[in-house]
């Protein structure tokens, strides 16, 4: 996403110096402007209203979104989702990291049954090795889920390069990826470079 105000609060949140009581509030400015560019393609449908002086021509989301943010960190980024799309329907998908193998480790999958021809944003603010983001795509692909929109504050390209690779050729052609920056690199220890810490971490503190 290139936009001033974005690469503003994405600055704020890379700062180390940054305590939890303003990163929360720059990250949801910032999953805001994110989500907001995310949508720029949701389907709509016409309707027709009545302002105070004439009948006029609208437009309406044409299905029910659903939100799907990784906790914990997506948490965070839940409330701007919401306040965008006040109607969609939220997905909880709960993930924990094993810091010796570095993938996901699945404690709750709580995702409607049917996710044919609805709008789904998958929210979570670090796209790092894409272990995580490949078990919840599967998961909302086998829920009917189509033209996914992944929504992440940066991603390592080793990330982006796991998701094309990981999925189904036609599954991968129909995923879209919005972030604030694309990074350099992954180190040893799988994190993003230069990137901005443990997001969960600096969103509730350390467990």
């Amino acid at each position: 996403m290139d936009h001033p105000l974005a690469a503003s609060s994405l600055t704020v949140l890379r700062d180390e110096r940054t305590p939890r009581s303003r990163f929360r509030p720059t990250l949801h400015d910032l999953a805001t402007m994110l989500v907001y560019e995310a949508t720029r393609a949701l389907p709509t449908m016409p309707v027709t209203v009545t302002t105070p002086l004439a009948t006029t021509a609208g437009v309406r989301p044409a299905a029910e979104a659903v939100v799907a943010p990784v906790l914990r960190a997506g948490l965070g980024m839940l409330p701007a989702a919401l306040g965008l799309l006040p109607d969609a329907h939220t997905a909880f998908i709960g993930l924990a990291r094993d810091e010796t193998t570095h993938r996901p480790t699945v404690y709750l999958e709580a995702v409607p049954a049917d996710l044919t021809g609805r709008p789904v944003l998958l929210l979570d603010p670090m796209l790092a090795t894409g272990g995580s983001a490949l078990h919840c795509l599967r998961l909302l692909l086998d829920r009917g889920a189509r033209g996914i929109t992944v929504v992440a504050v940066v991603a390592a390209p080793e990330g982006l390069a796991a998701l094309e690779s990981g999925l189904p050729v036609a599954a991968a052609a129909e995923l879209t990826v919005v972030a604030a920056a694309v990074d350099e690199r992954l180190n040893d220890t799988a994190y993003i470079v230069p990137g901005l810490g443990d997001a969960g971490d600096r969103i509730y503190g350390e467990m």
